[in-house]
C-alpha cells in the first residue's frame, strides 16, 4: 500500500512546489494563469459533478418510470408458428442466433395478427409460443426489469461526472496549450534580449 502511496505523494508534492503561488521571481504570468486555471478547473468538477449526476440520475430515473408505465399496458399472448424455426429439424439450416419464424396471434381487439416473432430453436410449424405485445397488437421486445433499469440510472450519473471530466480536462489542455505559447514567446524574447550579451563575451 506505502509503496503505491509514495509516488502518488511525490507527484502531488512536485505539483504543489511547481504551480504553488507565491513570489518565486521565476515564475512568469503565465505560470501563475495556469495554476489559476487548474484551481478553477478543479473547483468546477468537485462544485458541479454531485448536480451533473443527479440531473442525469433523475433523467433515467424519469425515462424508466416512462417505460414502466408504457410496458403496464403489454400483453403477453400465445402466437402460432406458420413455418419453421431455421434451427429445428425440419428446417434446412442452422443459425446461432435465436431465429424469428412468422406467426400468427390474435390482437387485444380481436382481429387476428401476422408478423415475425421469436420461434427458439426447436420451433415447429403448427406450435405456440408466448409473446410479449403492446396494446395495438404489435410485438414487443421482453420487459425491462426494474432493476436493470436502476442500474442504468446509476449508469447514467457515473457516465454524466466522466464526461464532466473529460470535458474540464479537455477545456485544461486547451488553456495550457495556449499558455504554453506565451510561455514559449517570452523565453524567446528573453533569449533575443541576453544572448548576444552571452555571446559577445566569448
Amino acid at each position: 500500500m506505502r509503496t503505491h502511496a509514495a509516488p502518488l505523494l511525490t507527484q502531488l508534492a512536485w505539483l504543489v512546489r511547481r504551480f504553488r503561488p507565491d513570489r518565486n521571481p521565476l515564475r512568469r504570468t503565465a505560470d501563475r494563469a495556469e495554476t489559476a486555471v487548474l484551481a478553477g478547473l478543479l473547483t468546477a468538477f468537485l462544485a458541479g459533478a454531485p448536480f451533473v449526476s443527479l440531473g442525469a440520475d433523475h433523467w433515467a430515473a424519469a425515462a424508466g418510470r416512462h417505460t414502466e408505465r408504457v410496458q403496464a399496458t403489454w400483453h403477453r399472448v400465445p402466437a402460432v408458428l406458420l413455418q419453421d424455426a431455421p434451427g429445428s429439424a425440419g428446417a434446412r439450416f442452422a443459425v446461432s442466433l435465436e431465429p424469428q419464424v412468422r406467426a400468427r396471434w390474435t390482437a387485444p381487439d380481436g382481429s387476428a395478427r401476422f408478423g415475425r416473432v421469436p420461434a427458439g430453436r426447436d420451433g415447429r410449424a403448427g406450435t405456440t409460443v408466448m409473446v410479449w405485445t403492446d396494446s395495438s397488437g404489435r410485438v414487443t421486445g421482453v420487459p425491462v426489469q426494474h432493476a436493470v433499469m436502476a442500474d442504468e440510472a446509476v449508469q447514467a450519473a457515473v457516465l454524466a461526472s466522466a464526461a464532466l471530466a473529460l470535458l474540464l480536462l479537455a477545456a485544461g489542455r486547451l488553456a495550457r496549450r495556449g499558455l504554453d505559447r506565451q510561455r514559449l514567446a517570452a523565453w524567446q524574447a528573453d533569449w533575443s534580449a541576453t544572448g548576444p550579451q552571452w555571446t559577445s563575451q566569448r
